[in-house]
């Protein structure tokens, strides 16, 4: 479970929010403990750990339901931020990390461009969990003078307000809809461009009129201009500005198969990136599983071959030694004929 709580230090997010959430999180069916972690930056994470066998399906919908009946205590802030709920396992697969070859791409430029077209296509992918991004997207930052609001007599709830109210997206009507005229022979949508794009755009927003009849504008108080939407992260690979992405797997899923999907994905993906940004692994667990399967079977060919031997040592009869000799390959697949017949899987 994941919550942002905007401009809140690490002990505020942990009373107004972490807390809230675990005390709500009481009585689950299969819920075996949570831990949490709450940081400067204003994001809280609880993991929840359930029995084996739960599914993992029905727990997040109970997971949702009791966030639903948190809502109404958390800051408003943190509700329309939003709260988001994954089923996956809580170490991470793999890092995927993108990096400019020639330096032409900051690291914010990189990790808007992983916000917006890389981000949500993988988290789609088969056997993805979660995502996490290491860096940030771009945002409109307003840093406000305190001298310049206390000469105009304004506190930053007055600027928050004023930038809600004026950077909405509302609804033009149409012109010649019903009732019309008998001649009216143009029905049309009317689209306003209400919201906001440029520095320039914010910088006029109203904030008061002065008695007398002059303007104070968000320009006269405080400096516009699009940045990071959170500079906490700092993301470089061999000393070159990235970004990162953190892949989880979900819930049963086979980690050879996720990161071959992954990484298939990625390749498919990066026939569309910026002429200078490439991918890299710094990190991927999957070599070692790989690894370990293969010293599985070696070790399986080892223990067939000494059963052979032994057997042969002591019977000094072929025929009687390999009967079992075989039965040790058969009764393992045997077993797994039997996994795979109750629904079980190796990842299981």
């Amino acid at each position: 479970v994941s919550a942002t709580y905007p401009g809140a230090d690490a002990q505020t997010v942990e009373d107004s929010v972490t807390q809230v959430i675990e005390q709500n999180m009481n009585g689950l069916d299969g819920l075996m403990y949570m831990s949490s972690t709450s940081d400067a930056a204003g994001n809280a994470s609880i993991t929840l750990t359930f029995e084996t066998g739960t599914s993992p399906d029905i727990a997040q919908v109970q997971v949702q339901n009791k966030l639903q009946l948190a809502m109404p205590s958390l800051p408003e802030a943190v509700q329309q931020q939003g709260i988001s709920v994954d089923k996956s396992s809580s170490n991470i697969l793999m890092v995927a990390a993108f990096i400019s070859d020639n330096g032409s791409l900051n690291q914010y430029d990189i990790a808007d461009y992983v916000a917006s077209n890389i981000k949500d296509p993988l988290s789609r992918t088969a056997g993805v969990g979660s995502v996490q991004l290491f860096g940030s997207e771009y945002a409109m930052r307003i840093w406000l003078d305190p001298q310049k609001l206390n000469k105009y007599n304004l506190v930053p709830s007055d600027v928050i307000s004023q930038i809600k109210v004026q950077n909405n997206q509302i609804s033009g009507g149409q012109l010649g809809g019903m009732p019309q005229a008998a001649d009216q022979q143009l029905n049309a949508s009317i689209i306003v461009q209400t919201r906001l794009q440029t520095p320039e755009e914010f910088g006029k927003i109203l904030l008061k009129v002065q008695q007398d009849g002059s303007q104070v504008l968000l320009r006269d108080v405080a400096r516009v201009e699009l940045g990071a939407e959170d500079y906490s992260t700092v993301a470089r690979y061999n000393g070159k500005p990235a970004a990162g992405i953190a892949i989880k797997l979900a819930a049963g899923a086979n980690a050879l198969d996720t990161s071959r999907a992954v990484k298939e994905e990625l390749n498919r993906l990066s026939a569309y990136f910026p002429a200078s940004l490439k991918t890299v692994y710094p990190y991927d667990t999957t070599p070692f599983i790989e690894i370990s399967i293969q010293e599985v079977f070696k070790t399986l060919v080892e223990a067939i071959i000494l059963v052979f031997l032994v057997m042969y040592l002591f019977l000094q009869n072929f025929r009687a030694t390999i009967i079992p000799t075989i039965a040790v390959p058969v009764v393992i697949l045997g077993t797994f004929a039997i996994l795979s017949a109750v629904g079980f899987t190796i990842n299981t």
